[in-house]
């Protein structure tokens, strides 16, 4: 009985997992992003007030939203056909791809890890953010009309 209680449950774990679709899970995670990085821009841009404790609580969501990343799930072979905007660059440098999200980990772990104690620290830390997001929407997404 044991062993049918755990068959069923590793099939109950796996089968979601089999019917996830990459475009729509990347899709949620870069929205989860944006958001997340909308909310530290408004703090640099002054629409929000600074409090170092809630700035801390969004870089590490931040982080936890890059820990989640795995190219290999997100963008397996064939999930460029679709509702996305992911260029064919992706594929075809898969290599480059990974590397420029290991970077924005990097400076996102870095930003955490500065615990930033003002906004020109933030703006410092976010500046370096955003730069790695825009490498990537350059080289690796096609612009929506």
């Amino acid at each position: 009985m044991r062993k049918l209680v755990i068959a069923i449950s590793m099939l109950a774990v796996a089968v979601p997992a089999a019917f996830a679709d990459p475009i729509l899970d990347r899709q949620a995670l870069m929205k989860e992003r944006g958001k997340i990085v909308g909310g530290l821009s408004k703090v640099v841009k002054g629409e929000e007030s600074f409090d170092a404790a809630a700035v801390l609580t969004q870089l590490h969501a931040l982080q936890a939203n890059a820990e989640k990343f795995d190219a290999d799930a997100l963008f397996p072979a064939g999930s460029d056909k679709g509702d996305t905007t992911a260029a064919p660059k992706i594929w075809e440098d898969m290599a480059g791809f990974k590397a420029a999200e290991d970077k924005y980990l990097a400076n996102v772990k870095a930003a955490v890890a500065a615990s930033p104690a003002d906004v020109d620290a933030l703006k410092t830390q976010v500046g370096a953010i955003g730069s790695d997001c825009g490498t990537c929407h350059q080289g690796y997404r096609i612009k929506k009309g």
